[in-house]
């Protein structure tokens, strides 16, 4: 009974969060607290991150729910990965289709956000995605990031549900401990390649 009801509060959490921007809405405690960003932003300001272990590259495999990072050509660290809600079922098309984009980006931003933990923005739509949408008289979209846990699962306790369910807007979502990773070995301008 009692990981029922938590099932039913992580279900509820992870739709109701996704990774737009709108406010999320959110009726229950402790899962409507948004994190605390001063933290990030001073890490922001003071530029903190990892000298040693800098990585190049972001190689995104949907179809494996995997997310590697790349120094020198050689894996670094590999984490696993929630995808949008629709993210098997192509590349992304149109704004508000739940998939994530398929591509070359770079990382052009990093972002801190109250109710996700971190946030790199990547460079969707590219001139190729706006081309095809336009061809096909579709909004690309965008802000589409690689991204961390919501408030309620700040801990990773619930990493064995999210990592199982594809729950995003759109967006790549990775255990807080990888992003956290990420958040300091990247670098704006890494390349970041998605992949079905």
């Amino acid at each position: 009974m009692k990981k029922s009801i938590f099932a039913f509060v992580a279900v509820t959490a992870i739709f109701i969060t996704g990774c737009s921007q709108k406010e999320a809405r959110i009726s229950f405690k402790p899962d409507n607290t948004p994190y605390d960003i001063k933290e990030c932003l001073n890490e922001l300001n003071k530029g903190k991150d990892i000298k040693e272990a800098k990585i190049d590259k972001i190689v995104v495999y949907k179809s494996q729910k995997k997310l590697y990072t790349y120094k020198d050509g050689k894996v670094v660290k590999e984490f696993p990965i929630s995808l949008g809600k629709n993210g098997l079922k192509g590349t992304k098309a149109e704004r508000g289709d739940y998939r994530t984009p398929e591509g070359k980006y770079k990382i052009v931003r990093k972002k801190c956000d109250p109710r996700l933990y971190r946030n790199l923005l990547i460079s969707y739509p590219s001139t190729q995605d706006r081309i095809r949408c336009k061809a096909a008289g579709k909004d690309p979209g965008g802000l589409v990031t690689i991204h961390g846990q919501p408030k309620w699962n700040a801990d990773g306790s619930g990493d064995f549900y999210t990592l199982k369910h594809d729950w995003t807007e759109g967006c790549i979502a990775l255990p807080n401990s990888g992003m956290k990773f990420l958040w300091e070995a990247v670098e704006l301008g890494v390349t970041i390649e998605i992949h079905a």
